[in-house]
């Protein structure tokens, strides 16, 4: 496969970026395009199966370097010693992408919190400690690096059974801001970008069980699309480059203009029919 060309605005050759939560949906969106963009990408993910090989080898048909580093970011040392393995072995990365995360939630009254715990430890946590690891070493050599948070459209919007992942999303939209005043000044870009609804081999599960909630989900988006995560990477091609020099501590949402929609009009075919 050979790249595509582009300008030299959103070329990402010269770079290299660890993406976490890479392996699959819209990690390995992110890390493709990168590797697409010129970037090289170091993969992370829980387990090293069919799907983390087959990213790995879409990146590396662009010609770019690719490898894989497995580790669980629920724990605080594994997270850490990822940071470290990364930098030790290309001092010169300067890109980060924190992207894994979990959605496994339970309704609020039965949230326990064992389930609470690992939902903000990968979520929220992992990305701020990695955040800081890079960041400490970027400051030391300075490099001018480039962060990017993966939130969601839930950090702005909730649902009634995703407390712990609606207050986890919030999180990283604050705390990007936050880290935007901070490293700013140290010449590091901190931005997120938010994904409404698109297609992961998770929620693909839930559209294709039940072809009701996929047109309830189009239904509630203006541009009437529920899209595969591709549409995130090229998002992320974009915040990571240098076209974005001057946009700092933002969340772009991608999301179909979901977020701008109050709520869409009752459907003519369902006036008459709601019972109380």
């Amino acid at each position: 496969m050979v790249g595509v060309a582009m300008s030299s605005a959103f070329s990402l050759a010269g770079h290299t970026a660890l993406v976490t939560g890479s392996t699959q949906g819209v990690g390995a969106a992110i890390a493709v395009a990168l590797a697409r963009a010129g970037s090289n990408v170091c993969l992370h993910g829980l387990v090293r199966d069919a799907e983390a090989d087959r990213t790995l080898r879409r990146c590396l048909e662009f010609g770019v370097k690719a490898e894989l580093r497995l580790a669980d970011l629920t724990d605080p040392a594994s997270v850490l010693e990822l940071s470290k393995e990364t930098l030790d072995a290309d001092p010169e990365t300067d890109l980060l992408v924190n992207n894994a995360g979990t959605y496994v939630d339970l309704p609020f009254l039965e949230m326990t919190p064992e389930r609470y715990r690992k939902t903000m430890s990968l979520n929220v946590d992992a990305p701020f400690y990695l955040t800081q690891a890079f960041a400490r070493h970027w400051v030391e050599r300075g490099i001018a690096g480039r962060v990017l948070m993966t939130g969601s459209i839930n950090g702005m919007l909730a649902e009634p059974d995703h407390v712990a992942y609606d207050a986890s999303k919030g999180a990283i939209a604050a705390m990007v801001r936050s880290l935007c005043v901070s490293l700013a000044p140290r010449g590091i870009r901190v931005n997120s970008l938010a994904p409404g609804l698109v297609r992961t081999p998770l929620t693909g599960a839930v559209l294709d069980a039940d072809p009701d909630i996929d047109r309830w989900m189009r239904l509630h988006t203006p541009n009437g699309r529920v899209p595969t995560a591709d549409v995130c990477g090229d998002t992320a091609v974009f915040l990571l480059s240098d076209a974005a020099e001057h946009i700092h501590g933002q969340t772009l949402l991608v999301d179909g203009g979901m977020s701008a929609w109050q709520q869409p009009d009752l459907p003519s075919g369902l006036r008459g029919k709601l019972s109380d």
